[in-house]
């Protein structure tokens, strides 16, 4: 079994093509996996961390409005396609699958046009321009929500078969990820991050959780700034008398490669509503206060957030409603109150499809 996997830029689109990889490596007898994607993508340090080979080709998304950067978008989607074709040459995969960002398109094209099998997964309501482009020339669609289809305009083959998530995010156990992250199980953990390039509305509302955090020794933080915030936060954390990152009660850092673990410890999240990161903590059951990414296409992650608020797993603040006061009025209303935690994570719980890989991998098995 050869296949291709290609997607990047951030990583809610690459942590599904891993999600993938890992199930393909438990079904099949020494498969060969590459990972296809963008040199300047956060693919080109997540990938080879994950212990995938990744190639690169150039690419570029295509601009909302008329201006030159459409011809100089479609000369690298171009040369693009031409890359894509030599590797796939090269490796001869037995599938080709793409699971979003516009370095997908000049792969998948690339293996449409040369006859291979070819699948696209989409994480989202509402589906990103490459896969609407794309569904014209795949074999299957793969969805994680059936209100996508909607937003289609081709008649594709399409699959509803939840987001995939990495097997990992549902072996790992709170003891030992607490002991390799430097916490304690004991107390309340929370876990806080704002997708792969940090959220800076998020950052900033956190520091009144430290303050928290600093006059409750019960509590613990676990904050993941991103690492173009991580600077100005450690110099707010600074000004806070918080200079030891890395241990005490409330722990920062950049970036989280073991984001399984930060999951399996944590009691309650404070993040964006990416499709990707909702999967996963929805497949942990862990309640939620989320912030929805204020500028995402067609507001999807409103809709994420809200859809689950509707269900009684999260509390949702709009980013131009966010405060560190009103952050940290929800989160005191929530950590101490265990019963409340407890009825927002089996409402959480019943919302997780971990079977969406399992369901991936037949559709993969059928095609090849």
């Amino acid at each position: 079994m050869k296949a291709i996997i290609t997607g990047g830029g951030t990583g809610g689109h690459i942590y599904p093509g891993l999600a993938i990889a890992r199930n393909i490596e438990a079904e099949y007898e020494n498969p060969e996996i590459l990972f296809v994607g963008n040199a300047e993508g956060l693919e080109a340090e997540i990938v080879p961390q994950a212990g995938y080979e990744l190639k690169t080709v150039p690419c570029q998304g295509l601009p909302r409005e008329l201006s030159i950067k459409i011809l100089e978008s479609l000369i690298l989607t171009g040369l693009g396609v031409w890359k894509a074709r030599e590797i796939i040459t090269s490796f001869q995969p037995d599938i080709v699958i793409g699971t979003g960002g516009y370095v997908s398109g000049p792969v998948v094209l690339a293996a449409a046009l040369m006859g291979k099998k070819t699948i696209i997964q989409e994480q989202n309501a509402y589906p990103g321009l490459t896969n609407r482009l794309l569904a014209y020339l795949v074999d299957k669609v793969m969805l994680s929500h059936q209100d996508a289809e909607d937003y289609f305009t081709s008649r594709a083959d399409f699959i509803w078969t939840g987001n995939p998530i990495r097997p990992e995010i549902m072996t790992a156990r709170k003891e030992a990820s607490c002991n390799k992250l430097g916490l304690d199980s004991k107390r309340k953990i929370i876990l806080s991050f704002g997708g792969s390039r940090g959220a800076r509305s998020i950052n900033q509302a956190m520091e009144e959780v430290y303050r928290l955090a600093q006059r409750n020794s019960q509590l613990q933080i676990l904050h993941i700034t991103g690492k173009n915030e991580f600077d100005r936060v450690q110099e707010v954390a600074a000004k806070l008398g918080i200079t030891e990152l890395d241990t005490g009660n409330i722990i920062i850092k950049p970036y989280l490669y073991d984001m399984a673990a930060g999951l399996a410890a944590a009691d309650l999240v404070i993040s964006r509503a990416g499709a990707t990161g909702l999967a996963e903590i929805t497949a942990r059951g862990i309640p939620a206060i989320l912030i929805p990414y204020p500028h995402a296409a067609e507001n999807h992650q409103v809709h994420n957030a809200r859809a689950l608020e509707k269900e009684g797993a999260a509390k949702v603040i709009l980013d131009q409603n966010l405060t560190g006061k009103r952050l940290v009025e929800e989160v005191k209303n929530l950590i101490f109150t265990d019963k409340k935690l407890e009825r927002m994570a089996r409402a959480s719980k019943r919302l997780g499809k971990p079977q969406a890989g399992a369901n991936i991998l037949q559709l993969v098995k059928e095609l090849v």
